[in-house]
C-alpha cells in the first residue's frame, strides 16, 4: 500500500476571529481519545496492512483500506480545528509583559506550553493516545464488528462535544464527521451482514445515525455525503462496490461509490505567535533564507 497526499483537508471551515482554547480542550477527545480519529486511523490501518487473504477476501480488504486512508484526512481536519480554536488565545508583547498569561487558566494548559497553541496527541485530560487502542485480531468478523462498535463509539462522542460547545469551528467539523462517520458505521454494518447474515440494524437498537437535531450536520446531507464512500484510489479497491450497494435506510437513498478522492478545500495557513516563538522565523532571517533557496537553482 502507497498513499498519495493532496495539499487539501476534507472541507473548508469558517476561520474564527478569536477561538475558544477550552472548546480546543474538548475537541482533543475527538483526536486523542479512546474513540477519537487517531484510534480509527490506526485500526484500520493495521488491519489492513496485516489483513489475511486480501485476494480471498477482496471487498473487505478494500472496504476496510478505503476507510483507512479517509480517517487521515479525519485526522487532519479534528487538529486543525482545534489549532483554530486556540486563536487569539494570547498577545504579541515582550516576555515580561506576560504575553501567555491566558494560558495558565485554560483546561489545556500543555498546548501553550508544548505545541504553541496546537493540538496535541492526547485526549481532553491531556492523557497521551495509546497504542493499545489498536485492535487488529486477524479474524474479520470480529474485526470488523469491533469497527462498528468504534465508529458507534466515536459518533456518541462527537454528538456530546457539539453539545459542549456553540463554536462554529468545532459545529462545521463536527456536523461533517458525524455524517462520514455515519457512513462508516453502515459500512461496517452491511460488511458484517454479508459475511454473517446478520442484520445489526434488526439485532441491536444503535445505532441511530439521524442528524436531524444537528444543524450543522445538515447541508452535508443534502450534498449526499451520506450516502457515499471513495475509493481513495483511481484504479484500486474497487471491491467495496460489492459491499456499498442498495439503499441507505436512512433515508432510502442509492449507495454510491466514486472512483477517487472528494474535492477538498484548502488547508487554513496558521498564522505566525512570536510570543510563542513559533515559527520563529524573523524578516531578516526570512530574506537569508530566501536567498539560500534562490542560489544553485
Amino acid at each position: 500500500m502507497m498513499f498519495k497526499r493532496i495539499n487539501k483537508q476534507l472541507i473548508e471551515l469558517p476561520i474564527p476571529e478569536y477561538g475558544d482554547a477550552n472548546a480546543a480542550a474538548a475537541v482533543q477527545d475527538l483526536l486523542g481519545g479512546r474513540f477519537g480519529e487517531m484510534s480509527t486511523l490506526n485500526n484500520y490501518m493495521f488491519q489492513s496492512f496485516s489483513f489475511r487473504e486480501k485476494k480471498k477476501l477482496k471487498p473487505f480488504y478494500d472496504l476496510v483500506t478505503s476507510i483507512t486512508a479517509e480517517e487521515f484526512g479525519h485526522v487532519e481536519l479534528v487538529t486543525t480545528s482545534i489549532n483554530l480554536l486556540t486563536k487569539g488565545s494570547s498577545f504579541p508583547a515582550p516576555p515580561d509583559l506576560t504575553p501567555l498569561q491566558n494560558g495558565k487558566d485554560m483546561r489545556n494548559t500543555a498546548q501553550f506550553v508544548a505545541t504553541a497553541q496546537t493540538a496535541l496527541g492526547a485526549d481532553s485530560m491531556g492523557n497521551p493516545w495509546r497504542g493499545d487502542y489498536v485492535f487488529s485480531s486477524g479474524n474479520l468478523v470480529l474485526d470488523l464488528l469491533h469497527n462498528f462498535f468504534l465508529e458507534v463509539g466515536a459518533r456518541t462522542h462527537k454528538m456530546r462535544v457539539y453539545e459542549m460547545t456553540d463554536h462554529p469551528t468545532a459545529r462545521e467539523m463536527i456536523g461533517y464527521l458525524l455524517v462520514r462517520g455515519g457512513t462508516h458505521v453502515l459500512a461496517y454494518a452491511k460488511a458484517i451482514e454479508i459475511a454473517t447474515g446478520t442484520d445489526l440494524t434488526k439485532m441491536l437498537p444503535i445505532p441511530s445515525l439521524d442528524n436531524s437535531s444537528f444543524d450543522y450536520a445538515r447541508k452535508f446531507e443534502e450534498r449526499g455525503l451520506n450516502n457515499v464512500l471513495y475509493t481513495w484510489s483511481n484504479e484500486d479497491y474497487q471491491g467495496i462496490k460489492q459491499i456499498w450497494k442498495g439503499t441507505n435506510p436512512e433515508n432510502g437513498e442509492r449507495l454510491r461509490v466514486i472512483d477517487g478522492v472528494p474535492r477538498g478545500a484548502a488547508i487554513p495557513d496558521l498564522d505566525d505567535l512570536p510570543e510563542e516563538f513559533a515559527p520563529g522565523i524573523t524578516k531578516d532571517h526570512y530574506e537569508q533564507i530566501a536567498k539560500r533557496l534562490m542560489r544553485d537553482l
